[in-house]
């Protein structure tokens, strides 16, 4: 049976329009293309099942903070058990040292000179009228931030530690304390993240800085420094903590840590 002329006219219709949904390819480059497709999805599904594989059902990122966290927990306690050899091993100095000094005259002399420096370099404590400065992220217990604020606005960072430290010290500070700890030559103030380094230990805020020298001096140099006055400007804006005390009668502790200095010279 022949066809009609309405449906040859309805075949020849619906064959241009598929010929017009399938996408126009160019002579020659068709089998560049059906090479390379599949070749793309087998490498692709190769990386997705070893990241499956590696991450054997955990999250990748939370599995690396984890490992992180725990490296951080283990440097901390081998830091502790270090310091705690070193200070017995530095009493059993000490104590050899000022038995040979008794007997031998020469050594005697040299440990009185050494003492004369043991004040300057940290390695002793200080006691004195002094000022103790606090500085503290932002509290927010309901979890929302001032207006126009970064997560970075309400933390304490390690140029706000750096300008309350600097002012201090030109202030005419003559020892100084971080977190209990005693500031030296060759102390270093690094923030990593949200917490604070100071000799390998990490410290969390509330920061506290412990200066011995005259308190009204103290506290006009700290008036005086732009970067505590940007910092005390931030804090008023966003919450930040920032306080001073006046300290009557205060001791900085002494040194008793490591430190990287090699050589050094006494100035006249």
């Amino acid at each position: 049976m022949g066809r009609s002329r309405g449906d040859a006219g309805r075949g020849d219709v619906l064959r241009r329009i598929g010929r017009a949904l399938l996408p126009a390819t160019r002579p020659g480059r068709g089998h560049g293309w059906s090479v390379a497709v599949p070749v793309i999805a087998l490498a692709a599904g190769f990386l997705f099942t070893t990241s499956a594989t590696t991450a054997d059902g955990t999250p990748l990122r939370e599995d690396r903070r984890l490992e992180l966290a725990e490296l951080i927990v283990e440097r901390q306690e081998r830091v502790a058990e270090a310091e705690a050899t070193l200070s017995d091993l530095q009493a059993d100095v000490e104590s050899l040292t000022a038995a040979l000094a008794g007997a031998d005259t020469p050594v005697l002399g040299e440990r009185e000179r050494a003492d004369l420096y043991r004040y300057a370099a940290g390695f002793s404590a200080v006691s004195g009228p002094g000022l103790t400065v606090v500085l503290d992220d932002a509290l927010r217990p309901d979890g929302v931030r001032p207006d126009g604020a970064e997560a970075d606005d309400l933390l304490v960072h390690q140029e706000d530690m750096q300008a309350v430290v600097n002012a201090l010290w030109a202030g005419g500070a003559e020892a100084m304390s971080i977190m209990g700890v005693r500031v030296i030559s060759t102390s270093a103030v690094i923030c990593v993240g949200p917490v604070l380094l100071l000799h390998g230990r990490p410290y969390s805020p509330p920061y506290v800085i412990t200066a011995i020298g005259d308190p009204d001096a103290l506290r006009n140099a700290l008036a005086e420094s732009p970067g505590v006055q940007l910092y005390r400007e931030a804090a008023d804006a966003y919450g930040l903590g920032y306080r001073e005390t006046v300290e009557e009668d205060v001791t900085v502790p002494a040194f008793d840590g490591t430190s990287t200095l090699r050589s050094g010279r006494v100035p006249e």
